[in-house]
């Protein structure tokens, strides 16, 4: 294949690296299921493990919904099934004894911006939205009445009171990573202090991951008080339908998207017409297995079978590698994407998705696709205004940056934005930038492609170059010579399963 179409912010960029290239597409779809409410049922009546839903429901009791906003899989779809999930787990609640109004809906949506009401809304399908009459929550780090449970290390763990103060805890997410999903929602119910600790080396390795070994604790303490099961499902990769149906795994429809004769006028377009365009794009997501019983073991089953259908199969490590970068945001409401949140879509999440092995030798070179642009939306994404001025210098880790997170921790104007909703916690920042560590210990660069700001780029300690030729270059010089290169047909990200040992 000699040039491979990759989305460079909301341009079209055409990267030829060559007929020896290490073109990375996912699979094609697995058969979705053709009524996920009926699979819902069926699995909170026939759970892996444990008593089923109605076992487990007390008749007139209280019932807490805990779900994550549908950030993940990027990008999203309006087909999203999660919606269909909640809904049929909320009427088997309802079957099971519990009425409607003493459920209550807990969108746990950790330290990122808490959701408004139009976001709200689109959590569950609207003919369940017009019948629903329980409480909604939306969950607050911050909130001084959350409940302390006990400690995972130093870090105390504290959850919303609707995890306490109920009879039942049902967990409906889909199986992501295991930072999002399964026991992962209750963590992200809790304090900013576990939040923030709860890191992964590989976003899909239960092994070195604080963060699922948090979750799972505070799983086994409210699960000592309060009976939890959990519904997990397993999703397809996002696929785009229409004109351009069969990206990205198809490589007839990338070849098509490469060859589009009109993609430079694409490019010339003013940016909100590009933009409108790329989120109007008809898109399909879908889910094709749906697992319930303790959160963990659910979560932990259906992760598994979504890397062994969304995985594409990495034969020895690559020595470069080139990651397209979205001009949206990893976060709801989607917004334009910062220099730190650009750095996080590409090292902290799409080279976080790999199992077995790193998927670049030691040294190798990170080439994203971005003009890294220096904005910072007030007030939504002012937070990261504060880490972008830390790490002045380049300094990846510094005495400034730690003290510039604890001025942030206790600054009470973010804060009280965050709890408004207009921004996000201004620990978030800072929790991204340490996602991005396991990558770049790894990496002895990070090249981006097409820079429009190279003081921004420089402030992060990465490499601005003119465009793709300049980075491969750059890349080859690296090498020493002719190197291995990887093009991440992306977004959506998807899961590499390195096999190393043929490096």
């Amino acid at each position: 294949m000699a040039k491979v179409p990759l989305l460079s912010g909301s341009r079209l960029a055409l990267v030829d690296a060559g007929e020896q290239a290490v073109v990375l597409a996912p699979p094609p779809p697995v058969d979705p299921i053709a009524d996920v409410a009926a699979a819902v049922r069926d699995a909170l009546r026939f759970p892996l493990t444990g008593e089923p839903l109605e076992a487990r429901a007390p008749r007139g009791g209280r019932a807490t919904v805990v779900v994550e906003p549908p950030a993940l899989p990027l990008p999203g779809s309006p087909s999203d099934p999660r919606r269909a999930a909640i809904a049929a787990t909320m009427n088997e609640l309802i079957r099971a004894g519990i009425p409607i109004e003493r459920q209550t809906l807990l969108v746990a949506g950790g330290l990122a911006r808490r959701l408004g009401q139009r976001e709200l809304q689109e959590l569950v399908p609207p003919e369940f939205a017009r019948r629903f009459h329980g409480e909604v929550k939306v969950h607050d780090a911050e909130d001084p009445d959350l409940v302390e449970l006990g400690e995972v290390g130093n870090v105390p763990l504290r959850v919303h009171p609707a995890l306490v103060q109920t009879d039942l805890i049902v967990t409906v997410t889909a199986a992501e990573t295991v930072l999002h999903g399964g026991p992962a929602a209750l963590l992200a119910a809790g304090g900013s202090e576990a939040l923030r600790a709860a890191d992964a080396y590989s976003l899909l390795e239960t092994a070195a991951s604080r963060g699922w070994r948090a979750a799972v604790e505070l799983e086994q303490a409210i699960a000592r008080r309060i009976p939890v099961i959990g519904v997990s499902l397993t999703l397809n990769t996002p696929a785009l339908t229409g004109l351009l149906q069969g990206y990205p795994h198809d490589p007839e429809a990338v070849r098509r998207i490469a060859r589009f004769p009109l993609s430079g006028v694409f490019g010339r377009l003013p940016g909100i017409v590009r933009r409108r365009v790329l989120r109007n794009l008809p898109s399909e997501l879908s889910a094709f297995a749906v697992y319930s019983g303790p959160p963990a073991v659910a979560h932990a089953e259906a992760l598994l079978r979504a890397v062994e259908a969304r995985a594409v199969r990495l034969e020895g490590r690559l020595d470069a590698i080139f990651i397209g970068v979205p001009h949206t945001t990893p976060h709801l409401p989607r917004e334009a994407p910062n220099p730190a949140l650009v750095a996080y879509l590409a090292l902290g999440h799409a080279l976080r998705l790999w199992r077995d092995g790193f998927p670049l030798v030691e040294g190798g070179t990170a080439i994203l696709l971005n003009r890294f642009t220096r904005r910072f939306p007030h007030p939504t994404q002012q937070p990261y205004r504060v880490l972008f001025q830390a790490l002045a210098g380049g300094a990846r880790d510094s005495e400034e940056l730690v003290e510039a997170e604890r001025i942030s921790s206790n600054d009470a104007r973010a804060i009280a934005a965050y709890r408004d909703g207009r921004a996000c916690h201004p620990l978030l920042p800072f929790a991204e930038w340490a996602a991005c560590q396991p990558a770049l210990g790894r990496l002895g660069a990070v090249l981006i492609a097409g820079c429009r700001d190279s003081m921004a780029a420089r402030r992060f300690g990465f490499v601005p170059t003119h465009g793709v030729n300049a980075a491969l270059a750059m890349a080859h010089g690296r090498a020493g010579g002719q190197s291995r290169i990887g093009v991440l047909l992306s977004p959506p990200y998807f899961p590499l399963s390195v096999r190393s040992d043929t490096t």
